[in-house]
């Protein structure tokens, strides 16, 4: 089935989805700093302008939206019936960009992980799972 957006309308509507400062990247950042974990946002020195670089820790954070990096819950498994080869293409190449930059800085010595917008509704599971990324740096949880 053919996009119902003119080619115009469509730019339109791509241009004013956020991708930086969006809601389930603030509250990644809001816990991180509540549990007191320091951070940058967005180096552009490191491959994938990572969402939250932790140098102490040298380990990088990316905050994935579900259906823009097509994750494997309820939301990212949803495919559009419009324009449908044109979401599974330009999904698979998000897909792809993000392969490259955790290779890349894995290859450069950093921690890579990925929180999904999903796993950002429960501030409980959120909380867990940023003490399990440190936690598996240190051993035991510490700095």
């Amino acid at each position: 089935m053919p996009d119902v957006f003119t080619p115009e309308d469509r730019s339109r509507v791509m241009r004013a989805v956020k991708s930086k400062n969006t809601t389930p990247e603030l509250r990644v950042r809001r816990a991180a700093h509540k549990l007191g974990y320091r951070f940058r946002l967005y180096r552009k020195d490191l491959p994938g302008r990572p969402d939250l670089v932790f140098a102490k820790h040298r380990t990088v954070i990316f905050v994935h939206g579900c259906f823009w990096h097509a994750h494997d819950c309820a939301r990212g498994a949803r495919i559009p019936k419009t324009n449908t080869e044109y979401w599974l293409q330009k999904r698979a190449r998000n897909q792809a960009r993000d392969a490259k930059a955790r290779e890349d800085l894995e290859a450069l010595g950093w921690r890579v992980a990925t929180i999904w917008e999903c796993e950002t509704k429960p501030l409980e599971t959120l909380k867990a799972t940023l003490h399990a990324i440190f936690k598996e740096k240190t051993g035991d949880g510490a700095f």
